[in-house]
């Protein structure tokens, strides 16, 4: 696979964690929204639940309860990447949870006609060892 192959803006599809212990999981849901977007140089990474809570209050004077809670129902890192053979790196920049700036996201790339997923193995080794699939549909 080379860069020019996933150049391109992608919708999410489908994000799906599957543990070794037989547990499915869907972190942002079943009707998530978002991107991933690569252009010759930069990834951006953007998820989220489709159903989000909405605050009761304005954007800066919510209850840190609401603030927390749409943490968890939104996921976004950019920065630049890399493509070697099916393995793409996103080095991370900029990102929502903070522990993840500066570090990589490693993730095999499956490309079948207009559908990219990037799969990749977490927690190895501890009982939340899992399998984590991203399904991406090309739209530009």
């Amino acid at each position: 696979m080379e860069k020019q192959d996933i150049m391109g803006r992608w919708e999410i599809v489908r994000w799906v964690q599957e543990y070794d212990d037989g547990r499915t999981t869907f972190p942002m849901g079943e009707a998530l929204r978002g991107f991933i977007s690569y252009d010759q140089m930069h990834v951006t990474v953007m998820i989220e639940r489709g159903n989000r809570t909405p605050f009761t209050q304005g954007q800066w004077n919510s209850d840190d309860s609401e603030k927390a809670a749409a943490y968890n129902e939104f996921m976004a890192y950019s920065g630049e990447y890399e493509v070697q053979g099916s393995e793409v790196t996103h080095v991370v920049k900029n990102s929502l949870f903070p522990a993840w700036e500066g570090g990589t996201q490693k993730r095999r790339a499956t490309l079948e006609g207009q559908q990219l997923t990037l799969s990749g193995r977490i927690e190895e080794g501890t009982p939340q060892a899992r399998t984590v699939k991203l399904v991406w549909h090309r739209v530009s």
